[in-house]
This record gives structure tokens, sequence and C-alpha cells, in this order.
């Protein structure tokens, strides 16, 4: 059931008096104990799509528009869209929805927010899939290269263009095979809908410029990890995933054979496993 919610949040850069409202759009769906779903810049919560009816078979399932992306506002103007303040947001929403303590999976930048809502011991458990902030500089600039690139075609591209290359498998290829290694999975209206969500997005150039020194080196004691890496992932490479486990090194690290750098449309029954193992 897609719903909005609106919570006082406490400016991490403030007076401990300053709150501000904060509206966030979600999905909720599924019995069982609740699994918070964070997408990655750029995205919307459609991302978890294809995984969603088998992740809701065992769990309380809430996909989340990040603050400024899909139908999610942007954050109140006197708010930074960087970690401290989204871990702050993230956090009220748990409140806000009597979410307590929930497991939580992100993807690419909502796999480095569930990991920090982990250090922070809100959440009882942590999938990560590609998450960002363990890369090393060079590995940074490629990919905000990449993301650059991707967010001016969006932008570029006039909508019937846009509809008439999701129509085939070879568009949908050109519009979608950075983020996919299996594009032709995707379904046209979806490959439109994402598009337009990264042509859309309120405050992508903000969340990336802030995420420039951004890095995740601690460790993440007392609760279960999970990191999971695609194969095939082009724009966070996996060799970041050795380094999420010397950083963490109790988190389990599991490969995704033949998966890009957003699984779940990839091998959605390999990813659901994977959060649902990870969240046992």
């Amino acid at each position: 059931m897609s719903a909005t919610v609106a919570f006082e949040v406490p400016s991490p850069y403030g007076p401990e008096a300053a709150t501000r409202t904060v509206t966030l759009a979600y999905a909720r769906v599924g019995v069982g104990e609740p699994l918070l779903l964070l997408h990655g810049i750029g995205h919307h919560r459609q991302a978890w799509d294809p995984v969603i009816d088998i992740l809701a078979t065992e769990r309380e399932v809430i996909a989340v528009d990040l603050p400024g992306f899909g139908a999610s506002p942007a954050l109140p103007d006197d708010f930074v869209h960087d970690l401290p303040t989204m871990t702050a947001v993230f956090g009220g929403l748990c409140d806000a929805l009597e979410l307590d303590r929930p497991h939580v999976a992100g993807n690419s930048l909502g796999g480095l927010l569930a990991l920090e809502l982990g250090r922070e011991k809100r959440v009882r458990s942590v999938t990560a899939l590609s998450p960002a902030g363990f890369w090393s500089r060079a590995e940074r600039r490629y990919a905000f290269g990449v993301l650059l690139a991707m967010r001016r075609a969006a932008r570029s591209m006039p909508v019937p263009l846009v509809e008439r290359l999701s129509r085939s498998a070879a568009g949908r290829t050109v519009l979608t095979s950075t983020i996919y290694a299996r594009p032709g999975r995707r379904s046209p209206e979806a490959v439109v809908a994402e598009t337009l969500a990264l042509a859309n997005a309120q405050r992508f150039a903000e969340t990336l410029r802030n995420g420039r020194d951004v890095r995740f080196t601690d460790d993440v004691p007392g609760l279960p990890v999970t990191v999971a890496w695609g194969t095939r992932d082009m724009l966070l490479v996996r060799r970041q995933g050795i380094r999420a486990k010397r950083i963490i090194p109790k988190a389990r690290l599991i490969r995704l054979p033949g998966c890009g750098h957003v699984p779940m449309n990839d091998d959605p029954a390999l990813v659901a496993r994977v959060i649902l193992d990870g969240s046992r």
C-alpha cells in the first residue's frame, strides 16, 4: 500500500531544539518482522519491485523513497542532504512508523545508509547490496562521473524517445545497462519510470556532491551484517566488497553471480534469499 508519513526530525547541525517536518513516501506490504528497503541515488522505491512479493511472504516490507527522490519531497531548505542528516531522517521514520529496530536492506547509497543505521544500532540486521563508501578515490571519481553522465542523458531525452527505446530489449540496454546486467528483463514501463525518476530527482546533485568525501571506515559490531556484490557490477566494482569485509570482519560477504549494480532485477530469487537469510 502506497502512503506518505510526516514526522519531526532534529537538524544534525542546528540547535538541539531545532526540528523540521520531513515527509516521505513509502509502500508497506506483507507480514512478519519489519524490513526497511532503501534504494540508491537517482532511483526510487520501485527498484525493489522484483523482490517485494517474495520478501513479503516472510517480512512486513516497507520500501521508502529517499528524500528528494521518487515521490518523496526534498528535505527542508535548511537541512543538508548528507549522511548524518539522512541517518537522522530514517531514525525518525522508524519512530514515526513504530518500527522497533527493523531489519534493513539497502542498495548503493541505500546500502551505505543501512550500514550507518546498523552502526547506530537503530536496526536488528543489515543487508547491503553494492553499498557506497568502500571506494578508492579513483573508483569514486569514476562512479560519480558515470552517474553524472546517466543523469545528463536522462534529462536530455524527450519522454517519447525514452518510451520508444524502452519497447525493445536493445533500447532498454541503452537506457539501463550501467546498473543492470540483464536489462532486457526490466519491463518497458519500469524503465520509463526509472529514467524519469533519475531525470526529475530533486536533490541528485546535492546528494552526490555531499558524498564526495564519504568513506565507511567503522565496524558494525553486535548485529548480523551481510554485504553482497554483483559479479557484473559496472558502477562500484566488486573488489570494494573485499574492503568492506576488512572493515566489517564479521560480515557475511556474498557473490551475486551474473548480477549488476542493482541486482534485484537481475536475479530476484537470489537477492530475496540473501536478504531473508541475512535477516533471520
